[in-house]
């Protein structure tokens, strides 16, 4: 039987690595979910062979109760929510680790040392992920703040990180008893708030993604523990993609890892700016149509903006009729647009987008000073100027999409407010800029009843 487990753990472990390999295409991404499905199913039945397995029913109330709130939040979650959801499930993640790193020491007797080690390192990591992705939950949810920072709050979760560091060696090393693994978790989830309050909303996405790194990490360690191939499998597999895409998040807006937990971006302090002169500059949905209709190429910027109006559907409508007009239509992705990897993605993805229509931040910034109109829809701090302008603008350096650069720009917004880091946007007071107002959807209506009248 053990190696009947072993195998269908092995399987599963394929399995995995090509779900993840086929979700790195949006042609293939579907799939690459449900090749992961798969693999999880099969290690989730394996493991019910497991020697010494028991309470069965316990098992099965917990994957009922888990797979219809599940299956219920997934049906229901708008895609606007979806950065939340999945920093919500990751989090779950990271306190189930967490508690089965609590769980084994409390066993306390037959666990080898490097177990004991290997334990005490998954539950730190697990409990700072599943903190700390709470801590992201709610200030996407807008539950909280986006960013709170307070003096001295750096030496403050230092001190914390030591002192579960401290309290981790003498868990580790000695027979402690229950008092400080108890204090020892209750320190590594606070210092997973505490690490996550003074992040600011337009971090998120990477965020997201380093506790997701984290997740995995902690799942690998528990694997090992308990000896479960699967677990190690997974959680490695986890751990390393989720690393490697929270470097490719910060390489995007050009700052370090580091930089992005303990600087403060997007909080109150760090949001001064040099004072911004001119003034908006409205136009109607007639005359931005004449625009897009008369020009011969038109590049498309969305961004969060577009998925809270659900716009998707009525900007591909407005594509389509450009196209028939003969007009080169393109959309273009910043890496870090809306609140996860990949979100305006699988929103133009939903909408029916052709994937070759659809350009990275590398590929089509060389083609808007060629495009007749950049319509920017929802984006503004990847559309910013002062990213390459203003060295002391908080995103001074990071590289953004060049809609500045186009012969003209419309802006679809619904107010004079400033984006997600809460910094102004230059590109909106440039000569070349237009304001169209209103709901993203519903600006979008119009823009399609203008041409259509043209």
């Amino acid at each position: 039987m053990d190696k009947i487990i072993q195998a269908s753990y092995f399987v599963a472990a394929v399995l995995f690595i090509i779900g993840i390999k086929r979700m790195s295409s949006p042609v293939t991404a579907r799939s690459g979910i449900v090749w992961a499905g798969l693999a999880m199913l099969t290690a989730t039945v394996a493991t019910f062979f497991w020697p010494g397995m028991h309470n069965y029913l316990l098992l099965f109330v917990a994957i009922g109760v888990g797979s219809v709130l599940a299956w219920v939040s997934g049906k229901r979650v708008s895609m606007t929510h979806m950065p939340q959801m999945i920093a919500l499930y990751n989090g779950m993640g990271g306190g189930a680790a967490g508690v089965i790193a609590a769980l084994e020491l409390l066993k306390g007797a037959g666990l080898s040392q490097t177990t004991v080690v290997l334990a005490v390192l998954g539950g730190l990591i697990g409990a700072v992920s599943f903190s700390g992705s709470l801590i992201a939950f709610a200030k996407l949810q807008g539950i909280m703040d986006k960013a709170w920072v307070f003096p001295g709050q750096q030496a403050l979760n230092l001190g914390v990180l030591a002192s579960a560091a401290i309290l981790g060696g003498i868990v580790m090393f000695t027979d402690s008893g229950p008092a400080p693994l108890a204090i020892f978790f209750l320190l590594a989830l606070a210092f997973g708030v505490l690490m996550t309050l003074p992040i600011g909303g337009a971090d998120m996405p990477v965020v997201i993604s380093m506790y997701n790194a984290f997740t995995g990490l902690a799942v690998g360690f528990e694997g090992f523990v308990l000896n479960n191939a699967a677990m190690i499998i997974a959680g490695t597999v986890v751990g390393s993609s989720g690393t490697l895409l929270t470097q490719l998040m910060a390489k995007a807006m050009n700052r370090s890892i580091a930089n992005v937990l303990f600087s403060g971006f997007g909080s109150a302090a760090s949001q001064a700016a040099g004072t911004v002169t001119g003034s908006f500059k409205p136009i109607d949905a007639d005359d931005a149509a004449i625009m897009m209709a008369f020009g011969s190429k038109v590049i498309i910027v969305p961004g969060y903006g577009m998925a809270v109006a659900q716009a998707q559907h009525k900007i591909w409508e407005l594509a389509e009729l450009l196209e028939k007009r003969g007009i080169a239509v393109k959309f273009a992705i910043h890496p870090v647009a809306g609140r996860m990897p990949g979100h305006m993605n699988v929103l133009l993805a939903e909408a029916g987008v052709p994937y070759d229509k659809i350009f990275d931040l590398e590929e089509i910034n060389a083609e808007f000073p060629q495009a007749d109109v950049a319509l920017v829809i929802g984006a503004n701090d990847v559309v910013n100027p002062v990213a390459r302008t203003d060295p002391q603008s908080p995103i001074y350096g990071m590289p953004i999409l060049n809609a500045d650069q186009a012969k003209n720009v419309i802006v679809i917004k619904r107010g004079r407010g400033t984006g997600f880091a809460g910094i102004e946007n230059t590109l909106f007071f440039m000569d070349n800029c237009r304001m169209l107002y209103g709901d993203g959807q519903e600006a979008a209506s119009r823009l399609i009843q203008s041409v259509k009248k043209l």
